[in-house]
């Protein structure tokens, strides 16, 4: 067991830009000592870097459905990405988040060879890149119906036979909750496997608080005891005012450090 580092914090654009003013919401944001930004759209990059945020990730390819998982999607695939890591290169982007994409009835094993298949297409690239594929799990109950990598032993296996340090996991805490639980064994047991984190308070994936069930100080603190260097994103929906409950997120997993 390691012993604690002081994570980084980010916070993913879509749940808090739609009601705050984008150059607000990044300048308060880098105020409050967030230090990157995901998930924004390519319109404000300059802007986040003006305000010292680092890009942390954006989407490789399109789309969520239609993903890794189908041989017939990989060569578009393949170009989004080489496209997208020639991007993250220029801007010092850490993240690409890729998708295995609906079951639409494909057994996980034939799921699990197409997808590490269709990785090991560019996984060089992004290794040349610096830059690191992270395949979301997602939860396939609630919020993604027929979604593949919706287990981590599935995500965990298509990184075991890609075999690169360019092809990881986003372990996302609301999804994998919803899921399979068992949260702080599951990063203790697998994390060399999770390049990234996302954070939502489960049910209803808002605030960080205490109406909901996910006790965030105790994973902050397992966390930090892998070692992890990298990133916690805070993807939630706000309910109450989105400014006030991203400095809540922020102090209670500042706090937890």
């Amino acid at each position: 067991m390691h012993s604690p580092t002081s994570l980084k914090q980010s916070f993913c654009w879509g749940g808090f830009a739609a009601r705050v003013p984008a150059p607000q919401l990044l300048r308060s944001a880098a105020e409050m000592g967030l230090s990157g930004v995901e998930l924004l759209p390519r319109e404000y990059w300059q802007m986040a870097k003006d305000h010292g945020l680092t890009i942390v990730s954006v989407d490789g390819h399109g789309t969520i459905q239609e993903g890794l998982n189908r041989r017939e999607h990989h060569q578009r695939i393949e170009q989004e990405i080489r496209a997208k890591l020639a991007l993250a290169e220029t801007w010092g982007i850490r993240h690409l988040i890729v998708f295995s994409g609906n079951r639409a009835g494909l057994d996980d094993q034939s799921g699990i060879a197409y997808t590490a298949e269709g990785l090991s297409r560019v996984a060089k690239a992004a290794e040349d890149a610096g830059v690191t594929l992270v395949m979301e799990l997602l939860n396939s109950k609630v919020n993604h119906r027929d979604y593949q990598c919706d287990h981590v032993a599935w995500g965990v296996e298509v990184c075991r036979r890609v075999d690169s340090p360019a092809v990881r996991l986003l372990y996302d805490i609301y999804h994998m909750q919803i899921m399979e639980g068992d949260i702080i064994r599951t990063i203790q047991q697998y994390h060399e496997y999770f390049a990234h984190y996302h954070t939502a308070g489960n049910p209803g994936r808002h605030e960080l608080d205490e109406h909901q069930e996910l006790y965030y100080p105790a994973i902050v603190r397992a966390i930090q005891q892998t070692g992890y260097q990298g990133y916690l994103g805070h993807e939630f929906s706000p309910l109450g005012d989105p400014l006030r409950s991203l400095q809540q997120a922020f102090e209670l997993c500042q706090l937890s450090s």
